[in-house]
């Protein structure tokens, strides 16, 4: 289950893999907490940063520009020596669905619609900006995690 409390400050252990600050490392949640720990342990990781990426992107809500800070950057090679870069989101599978329509529209249902819009903003930006790039965006569940 997700746990949007559980946050604390992460103790890199291979400071010269990150990139941005080794003493401000944040993380919101146990899923993003063992994301960094195998990021900053994996010998495939070359490099990483946790919200060290910003991109613009126009919100569906107020149709204004905000910044979205995408959860991680890694720089990864495959056993083929091949690299490539991608920045990763994580999220709880239920925020990458549309919500299920109740059966009365209630605050909640509409607090879900909004945020699933602008989750698909941010997205869409973040996959443009990496196609720009030579980069991949990629959205990780609890499932990818196995957890």
């Amino acid at each position: 289950m997700y746990n949007a409390t559980y946050k604390g400050r992460y103790r890199i252990s291979n400071p010269v893999k990150y990139r941005g600050s080794i003493h401000d490392v944040i993380y919101r949640s146990s899923w993003e907490l063992k994301f960094m720990k195998w990021c900053d342990t994996n010998i495939s990781v070359l490099e990483w940063g946790s919200e060290t990426m910003v991109i613009p992107y126009k919100s569906p809500v107020d149709s204004k520009v905000h910044r979205y800070f995408v959860d991680f950057y890694i720089k990864v090679k495959d056993r083929h020596d091949n690299i490539t870069k991608y920045l990763v989101e994580i999220k709880p599978e239920k925020f990458t669905k549309p919500p299920e329509i109740p059966k009365r529209q209630t605050k909640r249902f509409i607090d879900e619609v909004f945020q699933y819009g602008v989750n698909q903003s941010k997205w869409k930006a973040a996959n443009e900006y990496c196609v720009d790039r030579g980069m991949k965006f990629l959205v990780l569940t609890e499932k990818d995690l196995g957890l």
